[in-house]
């Protein structure tokens, strides 16, 4: 049954056919996609995407003169909203599933005092994403938005080639992220925070040719123009960029709670249509792998979204 242009009696107005939580690029596409299939889909909107972070991407398709990543979730929002989909905001708090729909609690400060604590779904599709580790530095978020510090080199690297680049990371989430940067500088620098002993293949650095310097925060100062590396009395040292191997902060507590099967980091497990192992319960995105890219996240949702519809079909026939 395709969604009715008359507007909903005010006994339904919290039922949507979906509820879409999380407003990055998942989240953005799945809700443009079920609002051209003519479903009722709320957007639950929980602040800042990690994709607003990006200066300017040139790795998303269909943007070969790069495109930043404010502006990219502004046109997917207007496209999502063009196609009737609502847009809350406020943070998923709670989902519990309820005979045959979802209900899911809000938390809304700072925002509508109106809006409804609970709505209700048949289908909710999770795009919480990640969230980034960031260092307790000064100007670290300036700098991020001057491209100094990067967070994703297989975004990135591409531009910086042949730069002086350091890593800052512990243990061996570092050593992997600063020998994959070698494929794009040969003047690659591990800037090791924590006991040495953590960095278990140091080999494995000397063949990529990744020099290790170990540092506390204390010795790094971060801007939209530098990034320096001062170690008590030696002379300082600057590096065009800084990419962060802090790791992440997986958003799957909502599934998580529900009893969602998962991997060792958090990661959500989905079948080839993007449901978790709660029926119904669908996700995409960050929150799903390890490979936090816009494309990958697109496509997911448009799977899940397209999946989600055919569902909803088969339910009225």
């Amino acid at each position: 049954m395709t969604r009715s242009s008359a507007l909903p009696d005010a006994a339904k107005i919290d039922e949507y056919d979906v509820i879409v939580v999380g407003a990055g690029p998942a989240g953005l596409t799945a809700a443009t996609y079920l609002g051209r299939f003519r479903r009722k889909v709320l957007i639950l909107d929980g602040g800042r995407p990690r994709a607003d972070w990006i200066p300017e991407s040139h790795n998303t398709p269909g943007f070969p003169g790069g495109v930043g990543g404010r502006r990219l979730l502004a046109d997917m929002g207007r496209q999502a909203s063009l196609y009737g989909a609502e847009r809350r905001a406020g943070r998923a708090v709670r989902l519990s599933r309820q005979a045959e729909r979802f209900e899911v609690m809000l938390e809304t400060a700072g925002g509508d005092p109106g809006a409804p604590a609970r709505v209700f779904a048949r289908f909710v599709l999770l795009a919480t994403g990640v969230v980034d580790r960031l260092p307790d530095l000064d100007g670290v978020e300036a700098a991020i938005r001057a491209a100094k510090v990067r967070m994703c080199p297989i975004c990135d690297a591409y531009e910086a080639i042949d730069q002086a680049i350091a890593v800052l990371g512990e243990g061996d989430l570092g050593a992997r992220e600063a020998a994959f940067l070698t494929t794009y500088s040969q003047r690659v620098t591990l800037l090791h925070l924590g006991d040495p002993a953590t960095l278990t293949d140091r080999q494995a650095l000397d063949d990529h040719g990744v020099e290790v310097l170990p540092i506390t925060l204390g010795d790094l100062a971060v801007g939209r123009e530098a990034v320096k590396v001062g170690r008590g009395g030696a002379a300082q040292r600057s590096f065009d960029c800084l990419y962060l191997a802090l790791g992440c902060e997986m958003q799957s507590r909502l599934a998580l709670a529900c009893g969602a099967a998962h991997d060792a980091d958090g990661n959500l497990l989905v079948s080839a249509h993007q449901e978790t192992s709660i029926a119904g319960l669908y996700a995409a995105g960050d929150v799903v792998r390890g490979l936090n890219q816009i494309a990958v996240a697109s496509a997911e949702a448009a799977i899940a979204a397209t999946d989600i519809h055919r569902r909803l079909r088969a339910l009225t026939q």
